[in-house]
Formats: C-alpha cells, sequence, structure tokens
C-alpha cells in the first residue's frame, strides 16, 4: 500500500512528512512540490511521476498526500485521505494549517497508529481517543462542542445521539418503503420477482428514549446459508385489512440495522430495541423473493395486424384492495421504430405516441385498488426498404401505492420509554413503488 504520507501548506512547504517503506525517500516530497503544486497544469489527483504515485486531495489550506510504488487499491488510498481529514476536524475542530503546526506532535502519533506499514488501520476518532491521550490544541469551535462529545466505550454514552435533545411535541415517524421488480414472460409465467425494502425512521424525541419495534405478530430467526446477516421468517398470524399477504409467512433476507440496533435482544426477545439517532436514519434494510405480492397485472395482446398496421389491447388490473388507489401510474407500451402514427383509446387517464421514446405512454393519475382498465390503440406503421424484424422491447409499469406492502410486511408495535415518561405520537406509514417492472410482449 504506501510508502510515504506527506502535508503540504498552499506554498508547498511540508508540514508532515512520515515515510513507512523504504523504497521512497524523503526527496519525493519535493518532487511532488515542483511538479504539481508549483505546476497549474496538473489537475489530476492521480499523478506518476518515475517510478512513483501520488494521489492528492485538499482540505481547506492543505495538500493531503499519500505516495506508493506499488499497484495501490486507487478507492481505498482516497478513502484513507479522507479519513485522516475526517479524523483531524473531530480531534483539532479545523483541520488547517494552524492546527497542523499547533499540533505536529499528536498527528505524528495518529500516523503511527492509524497506518501500519502503509496499510489502513482503525480510523474511528472515537476509538482512537481512548488509547491516544496526548492532549490537543483545538479550535474555538471545537471547545464548544467538546462537552457532548465522549465516547460510548469510555462512559457507555452513545455517539449518534446527544442526550440534551428536547422537543415540545415528542413524534415517531415509521416509512416502510419497498421497490418491487417484475420480469413477466409473453405466456404470463413470472421469470423473476423481488422486494428490496427499507424502514426509514425519522425520531423527534427528547432526551434518550429507548424504542422497541415490532414486525407482525411472531418472529421466527432463520439463519441461511449464504446470506451475509441472516434470513428473518415471519409468522403472520393476524390479518391486514389494507393488504393481507398471500400466504402464511413472510419471510425476510440480507437484513442490516442501523448501528444503534441491539442485535442481541433481537435475536432472544424477537423485538428491535434502540436508541434512536435524533432526526431521519434508516432503520432497517432486507429483501425478500418468496410469496411477493404483485401490485398490478398486465395482459397484452400485440397483433400485427399487416405491414403496415400493429393492434394492441392492452389490460391491467390492480390486485390491492378496493380501499387503496396508485398514484402517478406511467404505462409505457412500445412501438416499431417506423410507427408514423398512433390511435389511441383507453378507459381511464391519458396516453399520447412520444416518438423520441418509440412507445405509446398511458399515464393515470389515481389508478382504484381491484379495478380494471384497458388501451386499446392501432400504431400505422411507415414502409421500410429492408424489412427488420421488430424486436418487442417488454412493457414497462412506474407507479407508487401508499398503505401496501408486495413482501406482506406489517409493523405491529412501537414503543417508547423514557424516564420522564412522556406520551409520544406515533405515526407508521407504507409505501410501494416500481423498481425494474416489465412484462414482455409475445
Amino acid at each position: 500500500m504506501l510508502s510515504g504520507f506527506f502535508i503540504f501548506n498552499q506554498k508547498g512547504e511540508i508540514l508532515i512528512s512520515r515515510l513507512y517503506r523504504h523504497d521512497i525517500k524523503r526527496s519525493a516530497a519535493d518532487i511532488f512540490r515542483i511538479h504539481v503544486i508549483t505546476s497549474p497544469d496538473i489537475r489530476s489527483p492521480i499523478v506518476t511521476l518515475g517510478p512513483t504515485t501520488f494521489y492528492h486531495t485538499r482540505h481547506e489550506n492543505l495538500y493531503l498526500v499519500a505516495a506508493t510504488r506499488g499497484n495501490a487499491n486507487a478507492a481505498l488510498v482516497f478513502e484513507a485521505l479522507y479519513r485522516v481529514s475526517e479524523l483531524g476536524t473531530s480531534y483539532f475542530g479545523r483541520f488547517d494549517e494552524e492546527s497542523v503546526k499547533n499540533n505536529f506532535t499528536l498527528i505524528y502519533e495518529l500516523m503511527d497508529e492509524i497506518l501500519d506499514f502503509g496499510y489502513p488501520q482503525n480510523m474511528d476518532p472515537d476509538a482512537l481517543k481512548l488509547y491516544i491521550t496526548t492532549e490537543e490544541v483545538k479550535s474555538d469551535r471545537a471547545i464548544k462542542d467538546s462537552s457532548s462529545r465522549i465516547t460510548m466505550q469510555a462512559t457507555g454514552a452513545i455517539s449518534w445521539r446527544r442526550p440534551d435533545i428536547k422537543y415540545r411535541k415528542n413524534e415517531a415517524f415509521i416509512d416502510v418503503i419497498e421497490s418491487v421488480n417484475l420480469l413477466m414472460s409473453t405466456k404470463g409465467t413470472v421469470l423473476r420477482a423481488d422486494v428490496s425494502g427499507q424502514i426509514i425512521m425519522r425520531a423527534y424525541l427528547s432526551g434518550t428514549p429507548e424504542c422497541k419495534f415490532g414486525l407482525n405478530d411472531r418472529l421466527l430467526v432463520e439463519k441461511e446459508p449464504g446470506a451475509g446477516s441472516g434470513g428473518v421468517r415471519q409468522s403472520s398470524s393476524g390479518s391486514n385489512s389494507a393488504n393481507p399477504p398471500s400466504g402464511d409467512t413472510v419471510e425476510i433476507a440480507d437484513c442490516k440495522f442501523h448501528q444503534c440496533v441491539r442485535l442481541g435482544k433481537f435475536d432472544s426477545e424477537r423485538t428491535i430495541s434502540f436508541i434512536p439517532p435524533d432526526g431521519e436514519f434508516d432503520l432497517m434494510h432486507y429483501r425478500t423473493t418468496e410469496n411477493v405480492n404483485l401490485p398490478f397485472r398486465v395482459q397484452p395482446v400485440v397483433t400485427e395486424a399487416s405491414r403496415s398496421r400493429i393492434e394492441y389491447q392492452i389490460q391491467v388490473k390492480a390486485n390491492f384492495s378496493n380501499k387503496l388507489y396508485a398514484s402517478n401510474v406511467t404505462i409505457r407500451i412500445p412501438t416499431p421504430l417506423n410507427t408514423a402514427s398512433a390511435t389511441i383509446r383507453v378507459s381511464v387517464g391519458r396516453a399520447k405516441y412520444v416518438p423520441a421514446e418509440n412507445c405509446i405512454v398511458w399515464k393515470v393519475q389515481r389508478f382504484q385498488g381491484m379495478s380494471e382498465n384497458n388501451l386499446v390503440a392501432e400504431a400505422d406503421l411507415t414502409s421500410m426498404t429492408v424489412q427488420r424484424r421488430w424486436s418487442r422491447p417488454p412493457i414497462s409499469l412506474d407507479f407508487h401505492v401508499l398503505m401496501f406492502t408486495s413482501s406482506g410486511l406489517l409493523v405491529r408495535f412501537l414503543k417508547v420509554f423514557e424516564k420522564s415518561n412522556y406520551q409520544s405520537v406515533k405515526w407508521v406509514r407504507y409505501m410501494t413503488k416500481a423498481g425494474s417492472y416489465q412484462i414482455r410482449v409475445s
């Protein structure tokens, strides 16, 4: 990895110079200053000068430079450089030339800790502050915030939430957002159907509340081989009037939680227990491929009546409850490249032929659940010198359905506990939107 690390000011003066390997000399810093800092023609963040490659970034009035003679991973090198700037900001409040000059002893100590023989190690500021105790010279801005930034390892406090948060009205909002992907064959067979979901929480709660979050009625943890975070099988014995599940179970895999979630309690109590960060954050990500509830069913009939005309009969049915509706539904129906014009009739919404996209675009602002709508169209084709077979691209859908989940996932409860015992208001919203939702045309 890295053979050396340097910090320059805008004038090209070396403020920090640390060599980790013997394949470069300190004169490499002079090469960088002469050919990069003083040269207005160099714009690339990666420059190879002779056998040495330099990676550099700018932060405030500093150049952060990494030098190597090997075939290093560029993304990892730049990640290390950005982490160094974040580490300096965390320690000194403002990472600039003045901070570097006032804290060069501490910076050298950090350089020896975060880079071992040129390989990046732990760069988390909270962890480093536990065993690097050299006193730093902070800026005025850092002094104001230092009292509230205490690490979890040292005091038991949490790093993602301040303890002095206060709200006049305590509220918690939960959004369950799912993207459903579908690929259906010309015969109506589902070739692929999966759901990628996320649970987003917006917590406007005073103090340091403890939240407990439950999904469906019972949780059965099933660790599947090959799954990175283990799978979760949820048994749903209750019913959901807005979104009835298609089967008895809801299988969820590839679960990823926010760092605030106590995974031990999730395994033992089958509930998600956590102290939420302030404001909006992603509580959970998941994926499912079993028992996917498809919000729309499309039955296309495309007939080549002649060489100059193609007839369309498209039937779209909403499979969710009639108490719900989908908004901003857009259906794109492909047409041949030599289409001259199209005559279109729809039962609801508006449709028109868009030559730039080579398709008929059918838009429905409000699509009622359990309803069925139709499109009938005729496309007139121009004659071609060389007849080419039409490849028939798939029909694609875009939509948003509120209070519906394709996976059947349900939020059964959200409880908030805080030592002051204040009353909180909880809101839950579901939304399913289209990912890649395509139906092939025969």
